[in-house]
């Protein structure tokens, strides 16, 4: 039987929330989703009804090998349309975000594997996130922090944690683009804001903005 919306959503929610031990608590799925709890609740016991959950009155939720192959599919449609809106049809990073949650629900695999074929096989989507192949693995990455990195440090920009456009929108004006060689030239004690060195060229991010870029060396 073909998952439904909501179920996909859901799926996504538990791919992103889900700890390195494979929990996550209901309580964790409502704020995430902005869902109320006995919502989530009954879910939860139909994704158990699926074997995507194990579901245990006030214990942690624990996903399933089966449930986080489910998640990581969904994940994989979205990420590849987002990929796809990018390299072919020429939209900005900061735009593709919307049109790929709705894309993320067509059911043909077919159509994505399509869509991979055409994109060569990318292994990361727009924002620097791995893209799970058509079996559900995925790429991990040992990335961290830009707000964790030291004054005289140089890495690279891997990937951002949040993509909506305000935030994609300010790293495009200061041309911080993924793959771009940061050098951390200053941390300001007052307010942890950071001076960085790209091109050339210096730029102060705030700390929240630090917070979001993740970096590799």
């Amino acid at each position: 039987m073909k998952t439904t919306l909501t179920e996909e959503n859901y799926l996504k929610a538990l791919f992103h929330v889900v700890d390195h031990e494979g929990k996550v608590t209901i309580n964790e799925l409502s704020k995430f989703l902005n869902v109320k709890m006995p919502s989530v609740n009954n879910m939860m016991k139909k994704f158990a009804d699926k074997s995507w959950v194990i579901y245990e009155t006030y214990k942690p939720l624990r996903v399933t090998e089966k449930g986080r192959r489910e998640a990581a599919l969904v994940v994989r449609k979205h990420r590849l349309t987002e990929m796809f809106l990018v390299k072919k049809m020429n939209f900005g990073w900061e735009n593709v975000h919307e049109i790929a949650e709705q894309l993320e629900h067509v059911h043909s695999q077919v159509f994505f594997d399509k869509m991979d074929e055409i994109l060569d096989y990318p292994k990361f989507d727009p924002h620097g996130e791995p893209i799970p192949d058509k079996d559900g693995n995925i790429i991990s990455q040992d990335l961290q922090k830009l707000s964790n990195c030291k004054v005289g440090e140089t890495v690279v920009f891997a990937s951002v944690t949040l993509s909506d456009d305000a935030f994609l929108n300010y790293l495009t004006e200061r041309n911080l683009l993924l793959n771009t060689k940061i050098k951390i030239v200053k941390i300001e004690d007052f307010d942890k804001s950071v001076t960085i060195e790209i091109s050339g060229k210096t730029e102060i991010l705030s700390k929240k903005a630090t917070e979001k870029i993740l970096v590799k060396h």
